[in-house]
């Protein structure tokens, strides 16, 4: 127990009751601990590990860049090989007037490079997000998110940013001609994997076009085909006018990015010259890994089996103590009625083998975002586990 001790003396902390459990290795859909068990694998790192633990074409990918070089010049200097090559696969891959990319190190940062470009493009200074929105933790990130007990303790934050009722039309009318952008994420993650209801996001990108602010979409969970899309709006007929994105895009490291048209992005080039700049953005190792994961997800027909893994999920996710299943595709949010309860459950789950999580502002649903690869076998097995565990407690 020796690293279990370290990591509580020398590691800082996030809650007071952080497990510690040890980790030996992962591979697939398994964790695999220092006691000699192995888990499987409902959570994929929060959303993280698109194509499972250490997945082949990924590791290739990062050693392969690793004996050619790692980090060289700042972001934006140099014609890299990898980072080029992904931004090239993305424009490529996403609709029209998605076309350029700047890569960060994490989806925070990419929320808050986006903002800084939205005022940049259109002059602006209002900012509308949305109430029980989750968008980061750096000061933007958490600035434009909706939930006042993580956020009261870190104020003064961004002023001039409002909050408006997701999925409510009627509030649609508080975006003016003094709205710089709209943020919002396509599919509603701390809250429970809320999803769009009717025609909310086409009204909602028509009302930005109308008073001329830009739309957000933060698609930093839903984003590399865990909704059977690469992006979760593609199933709502619209287009944001920048796409942020994280987690997943690098298939188990840490990565972000926005993307937008030519002509927005200029805004960030001049007056001032580096509206943003990061020193590892854009890493060549980060990319290669990213490059990889995209590949896969594009190419592999992984997308196309979402659609028949989420039903099996919800054909066997059904007790007595399940109030309901929200979420879209391998992003689900299973409701056991308390937080007490969910949380109980979660350590019984990981007792019989089973890695499962909560959502941070409703943690009575139990959150399950497995790796795109999880087998149909593997769902069984996860959900069995799950009910023996609503059974027995």
């Amino acid at each position: 127990m020796e690293l279990q001790k370290d990591f509580f003396t020398y590691q800082a902390q996030t809650t007071q009751f952080a497990a510690g459990f040890e980790v030996e290795r992962a591979e697939g859909s398994y964790i695999f601990g220092t006691d000699g068990k192995k888990y499987l694998d409902f959570v994929a790192g929060v959303s993280a590990n698109t194509l499972g633990h250490s997945h082949p074409k990924i590791v290739s990918a990062i050693k392969e860049q690793a004996d050619k070089y790692l980090h060289v010049m700042v972001y934006g200097e140099y014609a890299q090989d990898k980072p080029v090559a992904l931004c090239k696969l993305l424009a490529e891959a996403t609709p029209n007037p998605l076309e350029i990319t700047y890569l960060v190190n994490s989806g925070a940062e990419a929320i808050d490079g986006s903002l800084k470009l939205a005022k940049r493009y259109t002059g602006r200074e209002e900012i509308i997000s949305f109430k029980d929105s989750y968008h980061g933790n750096t000061h933007g990130a958490l600035s434009v998110s909706g939930n006042e007990y993580h956020k009261r303790e870190f104020r003064p934050l961004l002023p001039m940013v409002s909050f408006i009722e997701f999925n409510n039309e009627k509030e649609l009318d508080k975006i003016t001609e003094k709205t710089a952008c709209v943020i919002l994420e396509t599919i509603q993650g701390a809250a429970g994997f809320l999803v769009p209801q009717n025609d909310y996001l086409r009204n909602l990108k028509k009302r930005c076009e109308e008073v001329g602010a830009l739309l957000i979409l933060d698609e930093i969970q839903p984003g590399f085909g865990r909704t059977g899309k690469l992006f979760s709006f593609e199933h709502y007929g619209i287009v944001p006018d920048i796409l942020v994105m994280g987690k997943g895009m690098g298939g188990g490291v840490p990565v972000g990015a926005f993307m937008s048209s030519k002509e927005i992005m200029s805004s960030l080039s001049h007056s001032p010259k580096l509206g943003h700049i990061t020193t590892f953005g854009g890493n060549p190792l980060i990319a290669a890994a990213s490059y990889a994961t995209l590949k896969e997800v594009l190419e592999s027909g992984l997308m196309d089996e979402v659609d028949e893994k989420e039903k099996l999920f919800r054909e066997l996710l059904v007790h007595p103590k399940i109030k309901n299943v929200n979420g879209r595709g391998l992003m689900l949010a299973v409701n056991l009625g308390s937080p007490e309860y969910t949380l109980n459950v979660a350590k019984k789950c990981m007792e019989k083998g089973l890695v499962v999580f909560w959502q941070l502002y409703r943690n009575e649903y139990l959150r399950i975002s497995p790796p795109l690869t999880l087998s149909l076998d593997e769902i069984r097995e996860g959900c069995q586990i799950i009910l023996e565990v609503l059974n027995e407690n």
